[in-house]
């Protein structure tokens, strides 16, 4: 199988070969095309896969290359990791919400808005070349924001494109130990948004054991999610919320923390792969031991903005098990061995999640077998959970038109309807902020 990975210069690349690298099934990839626009980055992320390829016997053969239809051409599977405007353009993102006191971050709130403006006409031309060149492949998008592109990309090529993320899993995973139950013998209830959902139920034996968890906070404080939200909340809520809803329940206190740090997220990710991809290049025979140095300093700054100092970081759990490239193995595996499977994706709501349109892409609970994932009919959200889904799902849904419209007027509706941004006035600057700052926003939205 031929496995093409648009953005493959990506500094996460490496995780998805490490984990075909690990694939011993004998109906596995063999081919992975790397795409990217950038030569240099390539030819970085090509020395890394090498160097990792040679401890194994058959890696699969890596090809690079900056023409994405020679890329695509027969692939089964398409993986989507572009960022467009680069990581310049996510130091923007943050900065023109954070002077105006608002949450800057990539995929939250106005700085995913103005990430998935420019990204959507990106990834629709991309879903007309896979359309053109390997229409019965599967595109598994790593895109963010993931819902909105993932939702954009199935307006061409339908339920073939599935949207991913780790943070589900993860969180449901976190639960499970805490209860001192081996993760796989539990089923999760999970329902929201991409970056936006909760925990609802967590069956063991034909049980709810979430309920226990709840309630003990000594548990709660053994996992992210207890120590970021509080047991207090966790219980006033009576489920547990996605890490991402930090954001959201504790805005001031997220806005705040970011501006008091010495850079965002996206400054910081600039100078540290800035220098890894100048190392490569100087020291081409250390790439893997450099990318994994740096992945690993990565990996414990990550949502450093949203914890207390005393806080001892991620999971050492969850990073040695793996992260959304093990969920796009996984499902990979299911399509194409046929291995049914439960998985919670990105997929279009049809019916799953009331009080959505039918193409709304959610995150949902899903089987997943040779014909894809099926979602799982949900139970009703809460009111509240409803109502921030709505809003924001309308957000998502107003820039893809705007995208597709290359209508400033229906951007500024989008800014102005999501529950982060606190006037029209306010939305009114923003837009002039990313159109300023980002020449790839400005180039989108080409009438009023």
């Amino acid at each position: 199988m031929k496995l093409c990975i648009l953005g493959g210069g990506g500094f996460r690349v490496p995780l998805v070969y490490g984990a075909l690298l690990r694939d011993t099934h004998e109906r596995r990839v063999t081919e992975v095309a790397l795409y990217d626009v950038s030569v240099d980055r390539l030819t970085a992320i090509g020395q890394v896969l090498d160097q990792m390829g040679r401890e194994y016997e058959k890696p699969p053969v890596v090809r690079t290359t900056t023409d994405v239809d020679e890329a695509l051409r027969d692939a089964t599977f398409v993986f989507s990791a572009i960022r467009v405007g680069g990581l310049q353009g996510r130091t923007a993102d943050e900065r023109v919400a954070l002077d105006l006191g608002l949450l800057g971050q990539e995929t939250t709130g106005p700085g995913g808005l103005a990430y998935g403006l420019r990204t959507v006409p990106v990834a629709l031309q991309v879903a007309e070349r896979v359309a053109a060149l390997c229409p019965r492949a599967w595109v598994i998008n790593f895109t963010n924001p993931a819902g909105m592109i993932t939702e954009a990309m199935q307006q061409v090529l339908g339920d073939r494109v599935v949207g991913i993320c780790d943070s589900p899993i993860g969180l449901s995973r976190r639960a499970a130990r805490a209860l001192d139950l081996h993760p796989d013998l539990t089923t999760a209830d999970y329902v929201g948004l991409n970056h936006l959902g909760w925990l609802r139920r967590l069956s063991f034996d034909g049980a709810d054991v979430l309920p226990s968890l709840v309630a003990d906070a000594d548990a709660l404080a053994t996992i992210e999610e207890g120590r970021l939200f509080g047991a207090d909340w966790i219980a006033a809520l009576g489920c547990i919320p996605n890490e991402y809803l930090y954001y959201y329940y504790f805005t001031r206190d997220a806005v705040a923390s970011i501006k008091g740090s010495p850079a965002t997220r996206g400054e910081f990710l600039l100078r540290q792969q800035r220098d890894f991809y100048n190392a490569v290049a100087k020291e081409p025979s250390k790439a893997l031991a450099e990318w994994r140095r740096v992945r690993e300093e990565r990996d414990a700054t990550y949502m450093a903005e949203s914890r207390a100092e005393t806080d001892p970081g991620r999971d050492k759990e969850d990073i040695a098990g793996g992260g959304y490239e093990g969920v796009a193995l996984a499902l990979m595996a299911a399509i194409s061995r046929g291995e049914r499977t439960a998985m919670i994706l990105n997929v279009r709501n049809g019916s799953a999640v009331p009080g959505l349109a039918p193409e709304a892409v959610v995150e949902v609970p899903c089987t997943v077998d040779a014909n894809g994932p099926h979602p799982l009919a949900t139970s009703p959200l809460a009111g509240d959970q409803l109502g921030l889904v709505q809003q924001v799902k309308a957000a998502e849904q107003l820039t893809i038109e705007a995208a597709r419209s290359g209508s400033a007027s229906v951007a500024l509706t989008a800014f102005a309807v999501h529950p982060l941004v606190d006037s029209v006035s306010t939305a009114k600057v923003l837009l002039s902020g990313y159109r300023n700052r980002i020449p790839e926003v400005a180039a989108v939205l080409r009438s009023r």
